[in-house]
């Protein structure tokens, strides 16, 4: 009887910490105290069509986020930004998830904003609005429990090339650029390749994604908490992901098939 309430008490423990931890990953930068108005921001947004943001999930727990937007070597209209933050919300409720690679199609990574929504959200209000929105879904695009990696080919330009700072690592095929210049420049290099690319990428993360989805979510998580808190908070919240996987099935098997002392 004591037993099962010490296991009961200490899967409650587990859930309220998970939640917790799922809750400060989601928490917003921002919101109406800072004059931020989301809903109305993304009504703006969707005005400016075209191009996409494609998902896909693997098996293995790979997910391979695709900007596509070949004509404007994938710069980001305005219906792109939502669906962006839309990925990143499906991306936080993908619980077998353990890796991303973000990559542009047509052998470019992605040369900012368009022109064309830019042009047209000039007032003051709307450009913060815009940058608020934008840092609310690279903030959470950096929190996610996965090891992501953007794999850059070709340019990666202005709002691109902050892109990339939102993912743990950055691989960069042969001749491509990351600058942080926001405007529409260069040409994109003509030397193919892509799915090679693509290819290598996977190989390259899996040396970080070998494992339980469990174990490589949560040593993400401990990353982050350390990148991002007061070193008080970190501890504390490293304390609580410590406990999701300690005594669990990874590292219970562990114990069995790997004893240290031989």
């Amino acid at each position: 009887m004591e037993l099962e309430m010490a296991l009961a008490l200490w899967k409650n423990l587990l859930q309220t910490a998970k939640k917790r931890i799922l809750q400060q990953r989601r928490l917003s930068l921002y919101n109406g105290a800072h004059g931020y108005e989301e809903e109305l921001i993304k009504k703006k947004l969707q005005q400016f069509s075209g191009g996409s943001i494609n998902l896909s999930k693997e098996d293995n727990g790979i997910g391979i986020l695709t900007l596509n937007n070949p004509k404007l070597m994938n710069a980001f209209t305005g219906t792109m930004m939502v669906e962006l933050q839309e990925r990143v919300t499906e991306l936080e409720n993908w619980k077998d998830g353990k890796g991303l690679i973000i990559h542009g199609a047509s052998n470019t990574f992605c040369s900012g904003s368009d022109l064309n929504a830019v042009k047209e959200l000039s007032n003051s209000q709307d450009g913060m609005n815009m940058c608020m929105f934008m840092q609310n879904t690279l903030t959470r695009l950096m929190r996610l429990p996965l090891i992501s990696v953007a794999l850059v080919q070709g340019k990666a330009f202005g709002g691109g090339a902050e892109l990339t700072t939102a993912c743990d690592f950055r691989l960069m095929t042969p001749g491509s650029e990351i600058r942080f210049v926001h405007k529409h420049m260069g040409l994109v290099p003509g030397w193919g390749g892509a799915a090679a690319a693509l290819g290598h990428a996977r190989e390259w993360l899996s040396q970080y994604t070998d494992g339980p989805a469990a174990v490589i979510r949560a040593v993400k998580q401990v990353v982050t908490a350390g990148r991002e808190l007061p070193l008080e908070d970190a501890l504390r919240t490293e304390k609580d992901i410590f406990g999701t996987v300690w005594g669990g099935p990874a590292n219970l098997q562990a114990l069995v098939t790997r004893p240290k002392h031989k």
